[in-house]
């Protein structure tokens, strides 16, 4: 029977000094079993990512990663870390919706509400059309009222990573929003006081 330890360490050696048909190989042989492991916590698409990322980040890391147990333990521990995360993601954005709205007919109380509807639909559209990363970091601190450092643990960054996204968010946001300026005035005004926006 082969030795599964020995024949990995001979193909992590060889991925570390840049041959990608060793990598294929790894990613050949964990990438099914890691995404069924990976399918125990969240939905199969999820577990797909989670496990993409992983190897590819192995790749990318092959001169400076330093695996001190098993090729296998680290995987499948890697894998587990990023799986919890993406639950944590999910939470949030299954959160977002109804706090968002909740939100938005609290600041326009005295506005008409088809006038909220329609505003209300602009901004969504806006804030999706945001990178994926600048999208995430805002609404956790937006709407979720995470701190940047609370973000930043969630999402794998440092709270200085989490505060450029959102602040590049918000840019984003003047501009495709620019023409709801006169709706947006009383929204940015409560949102200097609750840290919504700005």
């Amino acid at each position: 029977m082969k030795d599964t330890t020995s024949e990995d360490t001979l193909l992590l050696s060889a991925m570390q000094e840049g041959d990608r048909s060793a990598f294929d190989k790894l990613f050949r042989k964990y990438y099914p079993i890691l995404c069924a492991y990976s399918y125990h916590f969240i939905r199969l698409e999820d577990a797909e990512e989670v496990v993409e990322d992983v190897m590819l980040w192995l790749w990318e890391n092959r001169e400076n990663s330093i695996i001190e147990y098993s090729l296998k333990q680290y995987l499948f521990k890697a894998t587990y870390h990023r799986s919890m995360t993406r639950i944590a993601q999910n939470e949030v954005k299954q959160r977002t919706d109804s706090i968002y709205h909740e939100r938005m007919l609290a600041m326009f109380q005295d506005v008409d509400v088809c006038q909220i509807n329609d505003l209300s639909k602009r901004i969504r559209q806006a804030i999706d059309e945001l990178p994926a990363s600048y999208r995430e970091a805002f609404i956790m601190h937006r709407f979720r009222n995470l701190s940047y450092k609370e973000a930043a643990e969630i999402l794998n960054v440092s709270p200085k990573t989490v505060d450029y996204r959102i602040q590049q968010a918000l840019k984003m946001l003047r501009v495709s929003l620019k023409d709801y300026l006169p709706f947006l005035v009383t929204l940015l005004s409560a949102a200097s006081n609750s840290s919504q926006f700005n």
